[in-house]
Parts: structure tokens; C-alpha cells; sequence
């Protein structure tokens, strides 16, 4: 039962008892009344001798309708107070789960997180409140975790390019190393990817706060991605990697021209990273329906496991865990691209496929009148 129809059934129970009660006794405290005034009406001698109502019937009268109004009341009166009484045990019986909801808010908002409303099994209104509520503790404490995950791998993607410049300065200072500039070169390309980390870290907060500055415009994808490819095809070329684009040519998205071309290129770069020598890579652009125009990079690459898919545009996250940052990468490069898109009002995924390697796609909105 909802507690819109328990209120009101325990609202009606009150004014229902209420009102049964003076009904009940409104018929036997009138019958006590009329009765007096007919005993002392027929048993009181008049001023002639017989029987009448006598002189004094009047104010007899008026004394016995006065006596029956005032038990009236008071009946009413008791009536009224047990009838408030069972009311406040129905509330009492409504209001109890929402102190329990109150102390489950209290708790959380003091840092226990992992604290639930115990009212999810209830089919009620309270029911529906309690499982939102349970699903915000749960989102919070998901979000906790990902706090100390990012932080904990912030320590850990930082502590790497700091020891190798510690241990190159030391040794060359200790006259372990000679004074060459490979060691200067070493220190450099390590405080490159420090910088690096931190830019795109910065990159990534301002795109999920919606602080970042963003150019939005009607943008040819396809030139976008044919940009891309001529770009990266030394790149790809040394790595045995044939990149091509696919699609309709001329689809027009809403985007960031300069966003859009960091996207994709993050993208690329990956699939050149993972794709083995004489495979091919394809950069398909194509409209997606519902006003949507649709950007896929399809490698031949080893592919991604069904369990790292939900991860692969987190933070850090290596689905090749033996995998480090020798190639001058940050391991932030999917999340940057997450963030842009998302930032300019798109979507991203990735997917298998067929009937090897990885698809990874955006989806942008369509530029306005395309």
C-alpha cells in the first residue's frame, strides 16, 4: 500500500472514530435527557392539584439540556483524544522509517559511506526514497574510491620520472656518470613526461568541471579525419601500419575543430601503439541517426578483454598491467579523449571488432541544418 493511501486511511480512521463515538453516544445522552424531562413532566404535581409541568418544568428543563450538552461535549472531548492517540501511534508507525532514513543521512554525511537505509525492501513511497537514497551512498562511495585509486596512481605515475631523474642526477653529481648530455637527455625526456602528466591532468579537470575553453563550430569530420591520417602516416609507415578513411564525406559535426583533431589523433596514436606490422588501420566517419555523426578508429590490434572495456577510459588504467611509460606516454590519452567529448556533448565507446582488434568510436552532435 502507498503511503499517500496509508496517510489518508489513517487520517479517515481518526475522523471515523471520532465520529462514530458521538454518534454512539449522542442517541443514549438525549434518550437520559428526554427521559428526565418526561418522568418529572408526568410525576410533579401542578398548581391545581393535578399533574402538569409545574412551575419550576421550565428551568428543569433547561437544567437537563444543559446537563445533556455538556456530556456531549465531553464525550466529543474523550473521543477526540483516543481518536488522536491511535493517530499518533499510525504516525508514530509512518514516521519511524523516516528516522531511520534521517540517521542512515546523518551517518553518511559524516563519512560513513558505506552506510544503507534499510528500507529498500518496502514497496512504498519510503521504499522508492530509501533505494535513491541507497543508490546516492553507493555513488558516493564509488566515488571515494575513485578518488584514492586516482590519487594513489597519481603518486605512483609521478614517483617513476621523478626516481629515474633522482638516480641520473645523483650518479652524475656522485661521478658515477660522466658529464654526458645522454644523461642530460635522459633527465629532460623524464621532466617532458612530468609536464606531460600534469597537462593533461589539468586537461582532463577543467573538461569534467566544463571550465574548458571550447570553440564550437560546424566542423567537417571527414576532413578532420583525412587530417589526422595524412598526419600520422610517416608514423604509421614506420610501424608497417596502413591508416585509410572511410564514410560519407562531407558530414558536418558540432565540435571544437582543434578538440576534435586532439581526439582523433589520441585515438590513432593508440591504434598505432597496438596494432601489429602490415595490419590496417580505418578512420570511418558516418551520421548515426538522431542528429548524431559518428567518428570509428578499427585496428587489427590484439583487441580489448570484455573485463578492461568498462576501464579503458579510466585514469592510469593499463590493460597490459607489464605495459610502462617507455614510449613517452602519460596513460592519460583515453581519459583526455573521454573528457573532450563528453565536454562537447558527445559519446564515446569501444567495442570488438570482427573479426579482429578494436573499434573505438565518438559520437558528436550533427552541426545545425546538416
Amino acid at each position: 500500500m502507498s503511503l499517500r493511501v496509508r496517510l489518508a486511511a489513517a487520517f479517515a480512521a481518526v475522523a471515523l472514530i471520532t465520529a462514530a463515538a458521538v454518534a454512539l453516544a449522542t442517541p443514549v445522552i438525549l434518550g437520559r435527557g428526554f427521559a428526565q424531562v418526561l418522568g418529572d413532566s408526568t410525576g410533579t404535581p401542578g398548581p391545581g392539584g393535578g399533574r402538569g409541568l409545574g412551575l419550576g418544568a421550565g428551568m428543569h428543563a433547561q437544567q437537563v439540556q444543559q446537563d445533556t450538552i455538556l456530556t456531549m461535549i465531553v464525550v466529543a472531548i474523550v473521543a477526540a483524544v483516543v481518536a488522536s492517540l491511535i493517530g499518533v501511534v499510525l504516525a508514530g508507525r509512518i514516521a519511524g522509517p523516516l528516522d531511520r532514513l534521517r540517521v542512515a543521512a546523518v551517518a553518511v554525511a559524516h563519512g560513513d559511506l558505506q552506510r544503507r537505509s534499510g528500507l529498500a525492501d518496502r514497496t512504498d513511497e519510503i521504499g522508492l526514497l530509501g533505494r535513491s537514497f541507497d543508490t546516492m551512498a553507493g555513488e558516493l562511495e564509488e566515488d571515494a574510491a575513485s578518488r584514492k585509486r586516482f590519487f594513489q596512481d597519481v603518486v605512483h605515475e609521478l614517483k617513476t620520472p621523478l626516481a629515474v631523474i633522482d638516480a641520473t642526477a645523483s650518479a652524475v653529481l656522485d661521478g658515477v656518470y660522466a658529464h654526458e648530455d645522454r644523461h642530460l637527455e635522459t633527465i629532460r625526456s623524464q621532466s617532458r613526461l612530468l609536464a606531460r602528466i600534469v597537462d593533461d591532468l589539468r586537461t582532463i579537470s577543467l573538461a569534467e568541471a566544463g571550465q574548458l575553453p571550447l570553440r564550437l563550430a560546424s566542423v567537417d569530420a571527414s576532413r578532420v579525419a583525412a587530417d589526422v591520417a595524412q598526419a600520422f602516416g610517416a608514423r604509421a609507415g614506420q610501424a608497417g601500419v596502413r591508416v585509410s578513411v572511410a564514410g560519407a564525406p562531407g558530414l558536418a559535426a558540432q565540435a571544437d575543430p582543434d578538440r576534435l583533431q586532439q581526439v582523433l589523433a589520441a585515438l590513432v596514436d593508440n591504434a598505432i601503439r597496438h596494432a601489429p606490422a602490415g595490419s590496417n588501420l580505418v578512420i570511418e566517419v558516418r551520421p548515426s541517426g538522431a542528429g548524431r555523426v559518428r567518428v570509428a578508429v578499427h585496428d587489427d590490434g590484439p583487441g580489448i578483454a570484455p573485463a578492461d572495456r568498462a576501464h579503458v577510459f579510466d585514469r592510469f588504467y593499463q590493460a597490459d598491467a607489464s605495459r610502462d611509460r617507455s614510449a613517452g606516454t602519460s596513460g592519460l590519452g583515453l581519459a583526455i579523449v573521454k573528457a573532450l567529448v563528453e565536454a562537447q556533448g558527445g559519446t564515446v565507446g569501444v567495442e570488438d571488432a570482427t573479426p579482429r582488434g578494436a573499434i573505438f568510436w565518438l559520437e558528436l552532435p550533427a552541426a545545425p541544418g546538416r
